[in-house]
């Protein structure tokens, strides 16, 4: 009976534990679409209205949130903002991973063609990404270096050496690579803000 009682005891338990991992799994899934969701906004507020305009009460009302759950994750506006930098750009690149993958047989320029149109693509479907940055540039702050050098030198890293090399077979103009990325750069935000535009226009009675 000892032993019938420790058996059926243990199946007990590994029972609750097989109900745990869905449940658990299913908080975790919950806690990541949470943050994205507070990523998303915190970017839209920032763009909007610069980071000393932002506030994160602003950003949990626009998600219709209490206040204490985006501090529960972010802390500070401060952290906040580093975090929805990093959310922007961690989906750039792995929209970069999929449409052209460092294993892919690609041509320098092919690749480029697609991480340049993946970048349009994100823009057009979040418009608010070229602001958000846009408002850094207007004021000298510490964020502008940390984005530098934590963010934008690894994007650099992958896309100037392609840049360079599509300029030594006569593919690219023979200007500074890292002239070329920035016009790049701004020509994918005056068409995705154009083509918003239009479709705001378009979407008016």
């Amino acid at each position: 009976m000892l032993i019938e009682g420790q058996m059926a005891k243990k199946t007990r338990l590994a029972t609750g534990r097989r109900r745990e991992r869905p449940r658990k799994r299913a908080e975790q899934q919950r806690s990541i679409e949470t943050r994205a969701s507070i990523l998303n906004a915190a970017i839209a507020e920032f763009a909007e209205r610069g980071f000393e305009g932002a506030s994160i009460r602003a950003i949990a009302d626009r998600l219709g949130l209490q206040h204490p759950l985006i501090t529960y994750h972010y802390r500070n506006k401060d952290i906040l903002w580093r975090a929805a930098a990093e959310h922007a750009f961690a989906q750039i690149r792995t929209e970069w991973d999929i449409s052209a993958p460092e294993e892919a047989d690609l041509s320098p320029l092919a690749r480029l063609r697609q991480e340049y149109m993946t970048l349009f693509r994100y823009t057009v479907a979040f418009p608010e990404f070229h602001r958000f940055m846009r408002q850094e540039t207007l004021t000298n702050n510490p964020r502008l270096k940390w984005v530098a050098e934590t963010v934008l030198a690894p994007l650099l890293g992958r896309l100037l050496p392609q840049i360079i090399e599509a300029q030594k077979q006569g593919l690219l103009p023979a200007v500074d690579p890292i002239l070329f990325h920035y016009m790049m750069v701004s020509l994918t935000a005056t068409l995705s803000e154009f083509l918003n535009f239009i479709g705001s226009c378009a979407r008016k009675p």
